[in-house]
């Protein structure tokens, strides 16, 4: 299935590139419906300690990205993708395994860890194998179907539920990889070219850390990236705690949250066809004042009760995450913009850097959401705001003016 330099998209090249993302996506949004029954199964009945089930297989995903981009560098994409597979897969034997709370929180780091691979190298091997105007217009397919997956997958993970324990949507996931890597290691040629393979050593983070801390843009964006993916992994952690617990919609919770994956795919493919028009600098500013402004008047207006109705929460939510759509396709382009010359592994850093800002957010702001949504707004109002200041002290001026 050879792509490089075609001027036809590659269909099933496209779909075998989001089907390895999606590994990810399934693995993290499946479970959503399952944390009580697995916190019942692993001795905890905390909402909190719930959330880290979620939280920290983004801990995993930021190593691994620092681990395994450089390394494909050197020993080509497959190879660092079977690795990186392999230890998902005895992660989640460990996590089905499981009989404590750390010992399923090691095996979720792990699997993230594992999953960097795929989600990471699939980027690599999209643009070692397109140029240009079609790189861009491949990624966007692949994005969309990408997308598709965090729309389905809290339902899947339900009807697994519904016939089978917790355990079953581990197994599915597993069974799952295998399908998608034994189809991509029979029809996908390795695509970084002996010429360009490069030797593994410490010189390579030295130099690219040296070099991403140079661009002001880079740091502020990348720390934009992590504000606006803490709040954003904040709601995933606990969507399932406000909905079914707080709102009592246990079977209704995978429709709701593929309502909100919608929205933000929608956005996201909206902002692909404006970003050309606007600039992503105008688009991202625009994005970024609404998901600020928002919560905000959330809180004001909510400051003295409880939980809104559902359709007025929902309506808060839906053009939250229609912010938010557009951010996350305008605020990782930005950053990256000026550190082409170290591409592979400014990326490996941005998205460490992003995911170690993201974390604790997720972790502590998660804590508070029990009985009300209101600590989600102002998890999102704090974030905003330092996103705005960030936005303003990072970037150019003429970037704003042109």
């Amino acid at each position: 299935m050879e792509n490089t330099n075609t001027n036809k998209v590659n269909i099933e090249f496209v779909a075998m590139m989001a089907s390895l993302m999606s590994i990810v996506a399934l693995s993290i949004d499946a479970l959503l419906p399952a944390l009580s029954e697995i916190g019942l199964a692993i001795h905890t009945t905390d909402n909190a300690d719930n959330q880290l089930l979620v939280t920290m297989i983004f801990l995993g995903l930021g190593f691994g990205q620092l681990l395994f981009g450089p390394l494909s560098d050197s020993f080509g994409r497959k190879p660092i993708i079977y690795i990186g597979f392999s230890l998902y897969t005895l992660a989640s034997f460990l996590c089905v395994a499981a009989d404590s709370l750390d010992l399923m929180i090691i095996g979720r780091i792990l699997q993230g860890i594992g999953l960097a691979a795929p989600y990471t190298l699939c980027i690599s091997i999209v643009r070692d194998s397109y140029k240009g105007d079609f790189l861009a217009r491949v990624m966007s397919f692949v994005t969309v179907i990408f997308i598709l997956v965090p729309i389905i997958a809290p339902s899947l993970g339900k009807i697994i539920l519904n016939y089978f324990d917790w355990k079953a949507i581990f197994y599915f996931q597993i069974l799952f990889g295998i399908v998608i890597l034994f189809w991509f290691w029979k029809r996908q040629p390795e695509t970084l070219k002996p010429e360009f393979k490069r030797n593994f050593n410490l010189k390579i983070y030295k130099h690219g850390i040296r070099e991403f801390f140079k661009f002001r843009e880079t740091v502020g964006f990348t720390l934009i990236s992590g504000f606006i993916t803490g709040s954003f992994m904040t709601y995933i952690s606990s969507s399932q705690h406000i909905f079914e617990n707080q709102y009592g919609l246990k079977d209704e919770f995978p429709f709701v949250f593929a309502g909100m994956a919608l929205t933000v795919g929608i956005s996201t493919f909206t902002n692909g066809m404006l970003v050309m028009k606007l600039g992503m600098h105008k688009l991202a500013l625009i994005a970024l004042a609404m998901f600020s402004i928002l919560p905000i008047i959330y809180l004001i207006s909510f400051s003295d009760s409880g939980n809104p109705s559902l359709i007025i929460l929902i309506a808060f939510m839906v053009l939250q995450f229609l912010a938010i759509g557009f951010l996350f396709g305008n605020i990782r382009a930005i950053s990256m913009q000026p550190i082409g010359h170290i591409a592979g592994i400014g990326a490996a850093i941005n998205g460490f850097i992003s995911t170690i800002v993201a974390v604790p957010i997720g972790v502590i702001l998660g804590r508070y959401i029990d009985i009300t949504v209101y600590p989600l707004f102002i998890g999102f109002a704090i974030c905003g705001i330092l996103s705005f200041i960030t936005f303003f002290i990072a970037r150019k001026p003429k970037e704003i003016e042109a």
